[in-house]
C-alpha cells in the first residue's frame, strides 16, 4: 500500500515530490529520495529544480515531525519504523548530542526518526531546523546535481549516495565536533583560570 502511494505521488511530478518530501519528514516510511530519483531520470534537466522542491518541502515538514514527537513521544516511532533505525538514531543522540541531526541527515536512517526524536527529547526546534537545512540540502542537491550533470548515467551513482556521504562527510563532521569541543573546553579552563587569578589579586590587595 505504501509503495502504491509513492507511485501515485510520482505521477504528479514536482507536486508529488513536494508532498512526498513533506510527509517523509513527518511519518511516511518510504524516503522521498526514491521519487526524486524517478523524476530526475525522466527529465534530468529539471533535476536541480526537483531537488529544490524536495528540500523546501522537507524543511516545512520538519516542525510537524518535531511536534508529533513532543506530543506523542517515542512510542509512535516504534509503530511506523524499524526498531534498528530508532535505536541507531538514539545512540547517535547519546554519543554526539545535537550533532546527531546533522550526521543523521547523511545516513540511511530515515530523517523522520530524527525529527520525531528531537521533539521527544525536547531538543530546541531552531537547532533542528538549522541542522536539517544544512544536512538535507547536501543530500537533495548531491542527487540533483548528479542527474543534472550526468543524466541517466547518474542512476548507478545515486544508489550508493547515502553510503558515500556517510563514509566521507560524517567522519569530517565528527572531527569538527571533536575539535570544537576541545576548543570550548580549553576556553572554559582559561576563563576559570583568569577568574581564579583575579580573585587571588583581590585577596592580595
Amino acid at each position: 500500500m505504501l509503495q502504491s502511494i509513492a507511485n501515485f505521488l510520482e505521477d504528479y511530478g514536482a507536486l508529488g515530490l513536494f508532498i512526498h518530501s513533506f510527509i517523509d519528514a513527518i511519518i511516511f516510511p518510504i524516503p522521498a529520495l526514491f521519487t526524486q530519483v524517478s523524476l530526475s531520470l525522466m527529465n534530468s534537466s529539471n533535476a536541480l529544480w526537483l531537488a529544490t522542491v524536495g528540500y523546501i518541502a522537507c524543511l516545512l515538514g520538519t516542525p510537524i515531525g518535531y511536534l508529533i514527537g513532543k506530543l506523542l513521544g517515542k512510542a509512535v516511532l516504534y509503530r511506523i519504523l524499524k526498531q534498528q533505525w530508532i535505536d541507531s538514531a538514539t545512540r547517535l543522540f547519546q554519543k554526539n548530542g545535537e550533532a546527531a541531526i546533522l550526521i543523521g541527515a547523511f545516513t540511511p536512517i530515515p530523517f523522520k526518526v530524527f525529527t520525531i526524536l528531537s521533539g521527544f527529547l525536547n531538543f530546541p526546534l531552531w537547532k533542528l531546523l538549522a541542522y536539517a537545512a544544512l544536512g538535507r540540502a547536501v543530500k537533495f542537491y548531491v542527487v540533483g546535481g548528479l542527474f543534472y550533470w550526468f543524466g541517466r548515467a547518474a542512476e548507478g551513482m545515486v544508489k550508493d549516495v547515502s553510503l558515500y556521504l556517510t563514509v566521507t562527510v560524517v567522519p569530517i563532521l565528527l572531527i569538527g565536533i571533536f575539535l570544537k569541543r576541545r576548543y570550548s573546553k580549553k576556553k572554559r579552563e582559561q576563563e576559570v583560570a583568569e577568574q581564579v587569578q583575579a580573585a587571588a589579586q583581590e585577596v592580595a590587595e
